[in-house]
């Protein structure tokens, strides 16, 4: 999500990033450019216009204009401008405070991901907030809505509310909420049904299972990819529901992200989560401040710690931390990591959070993404195809045992060198980290670790 606007504004700043001085027609005309972006990023008109207008306003300065780096102050101030108009930094954060069960009602309208959302966000409140969780589905018309709701809670270990054939959707509240308190449940999630368009009947619905159920978070789940339409779809919501926060679902699908600039500016409500993906894993917390580096190229290393924090098995995280320590690194230990990497969504996923990578994220397009999966997936291949003896000790590997193991794994004797070169280079960098350590790492940085 965002590359399309990320691009634009990396290439728009780079013009004025090393400028020495900037006149008021320089400012003009990047802030013209700027527009341009966020329009054809599918940022709603009045957003985009009030957006420039106060970028404007604080660039336009003499302080600014007579800076020793303007073009820095300038990004700096559109950065700042950009945190104001994505939320403020703790609108993510859900409001649990509330008698338990505290409920959480999910809005939208059909084929928004509602269902699939409702469970991405106990998986989150099981898993990184430790909460008893459990799920009701309200959906009485789509078909088999109810039963999607608990496999899902089977794949994430959620108790789900039963369905009874026949029963309404208020007496299905009822007896959720019920059924939560006696089991002791800290949170309740709920899923409401949905339409194909805002009509008074699932309005009237809504207003009722809000009045009773008294939630504390009533969050509008809105796709992604919908663009402009989902601004007038969001305020009707809120001017009926009164939601308290919105989800991205399918960010995974929109290169543009318009709809992520612009709800906030619509509902006055925080973007609390985006889904990035179709597994209850695959779920981010909106953080404005972040997601701003994002998209003005500026990268998010404190999200990608945490996507590797979240994807790495504790006993893989302290083996991979012994490792580090002793210098002894296995191609036991390369299976692992490029299995945690594919686990994390490839290199592409990863490179528009490392700062100043965000340009050469683009150009891993699909095709070059597919290459390096299956890349991935036959090194992991040559690695199975080898004895335990021969992943512990890859000298022993010589010419007939090379060609056994290409065969084996439909590789040929040349990828399985590149791939021993590849293990050689790893190996040889945990060992400077062993001899570095972590004290040395600090003081010494790169130069320790690359010998120099």
């Amino acid at each position: 999500m965002f590359e399309t606007l990320s691009n634009r504004l990396t290439s728009i700043f780079d013009k004025i990033r090393g400028k020495g001085a900037l006149t008021e027609a320089d400012v003009a005309l990047t802030l013209r450019e700027v527009r341009v972006a966020l329009l054809e990023a599918d940022v709603a008109l009045p957003v985009a216009k009030d957006f420039i207008a106060q970028v404007q306003e604080k660039a336009t300065g003499q302080d600014i204009l007579r800076s020793i780096t303007p073009g820095q102050m300038v990004i700096k101030i559109v950065h700042d401008t950009l945190v104001d108009l994505l939320g403020h930094p703790d609108g993510s954060a859900l409001n649990l405070r509330a008698q338990a069960p505290a409920v959480i009602l999910m809005v939208g309208l059909q084929g928004s991901g509602k269902t699939t959302t409702a469970a991405k966000i106990a998986h989150f409140l099981k898993t990184r907030e430790n909460k008893k969780v459990m799920m009701a589905s309200c959906d009485i018309y789509r078909p088999a809505a109810q039963e999607q709701l608990v496999i899902l809670g089977g794949q994430i270990e959620a108790p789900v509310l039963d369905p009874i054939p026949g029963e309404k959707p208020l007496a299905i509240a009822a007896r959720a909420l019920d059924h939560a308190k006696k089991s002791g449940m800290d949170v309740l999630v709920i899923d409401t049904a949905g339409r194909l368009h805002v009509d008074d009947t699932l309005m009237e619905e809504l207003q009722a299972l809000h009045q009773r159920l008294n939630p504390v978070e009533t969050l509008l789940v809105m796709d992604a990819m919908m663009g402009k339409d989902a601004l007038q779809t969001a305020t009707a919501f809120h001017e009926k529901i009164g939601v308290t926060g919105c989800v991205l679902s399918r960010v995974d699908g929109d290169a543009r992200g318009g709809s992520a600039l612009s709800l906030r500016f619509v509902t006055g409500k925080p973007l609390k989560f985006l889904g990035v993906g179709e597994k209850p894993t695959q779920i981010e917390v909106f953080h404005p401040e972040r997601i701003a580096g994002r998209i003005l190229g500026m990268g998010d290393v404190v999200s990608l710690v945490e996507k590797v924090a979240s994807s790495i098995a504790q006993e893989d995280l302290e083996a991979m931390t012994t490792s580090m320590q002793t210098g002894v690194f296995t191609l036991n230990d390369l299976s692992k990591s490029l299995t945690q990497m594919e686990k994390m969504g490839g290199m592409g996923a990863l490179m528009g959070m490392l700062p100043g990578m965000g340009k050469l994220a683009p150009k891993l397009e699909d095709d070059a993404q597919d290459k390096a999966s299956r890349m991935i997936r036959k090194q992991q291949a040559m690695i199975s195809s080898m004895t335990p003896k021969e992943r512990l000790n890859p000298k022993i590997l010589g010419a007939s045992r090379k060609k056994r193991i290409a065969r084996g794994s439909g590789s040929t004797v040349p990828e399985l060198n590149r791939l021993l070169k590849q293990f050689e280079d790893m190996s040889t960098l945990m060992k400077r980290m062993s001899k570095v350590g972590k004290k040395g790492l600090l003081r010494q940085g790169l130069k320790g670790l690359l010998g120099q």
